[in-house]
């Protein structure tokens, strides 16, 4: 049986992508990092993917007169890649159009709080300053909006009286490892299917 494809997004560390890679080795996850594409150049997601033998690759979004000539460039190595669904790893930048069209319902993100409740770069902070006995992590495909596609699975984490960003952050983190390749595999399986709002799970 052939291995999902995969193309990953970053901007940052890459831990995400590190477990991803752990479960692909591991035996756990039926999938092959084809790319790893950053557009900081710094980015550590980098080096993780040299380490293990992975094509890393910085596309800087200054070399493109706007967004969409950027994401044009990134779609076009995706594709050189064979990629079948690109994976969003701490990527820092708003997904547009050209990248939705050219991978429809195959465009997956991680982000660390329950959503639709606190969207955005800052989901940990808000759920401590709002006061939530309860937080957590969502898998979804990308819809072009902020954090608002379909949720294809979430994890609940507690938050303790004691908590700040930092440390509820570091709890969610251990459960978002876990969760995004489980998602990953039901994509790899062929079990999920995307009915308006909903992501339909097949047994």
């Amino acid at each position: 049986m052939a291995k999902l494809r995969l193309g990953v997004l970053a901007s940052g560390r890459g831990s995400n992508l590190q477990a991803i890679i752990d479960n692909i080795e591991a035996g756990k996850l039926d999938a092959e990092v084809k790319v790893v594409i950053c557009d900081k150049p710094a980015a550590f997601a980098l080096e993780r993917a040299k380490n293990h033998g992975i094509l890393g690759k910085y596309v800087n979004p200054r070399d493109y007169a706007g967004k969409a000539e950027y994401e044009q460039a990134v779609v076009q190595s995706l594709k050189e890649n064979q990629v079948e669904l690109v994976v969003l790893a701490g990527y820092m930048r708003l997904v547009r159009n050209v990248l939705l069209e050219a991978f429809p319902d195959r465009v997956m993100n991680i982000h660390p709080a329950l959503l639709p409740s606190f969207p955005g770069a800052h989901g940990q902070r808000d759920a401590v300053n709002y006061g939530v006995r309860f937080s957590g992590c969502t898998v979804h495909f990308v819809d072009g909006g902020m954090d608002t596609g379909p949720i294809v699975l979430q994890a609940v984490v507690p938050v303790t009286q004691d908590d700040d960003e930092d440390s509820l952050a570091a709890r969610i983190l251990k459960e978002e490892h876990k969760l995004y390749s489980r998602a990953i595999q039901l994509y790899a399986e062929g079990r999920l299917k995307v009915e308006g709002r909903k992501v339909r799970i097949s047994d």
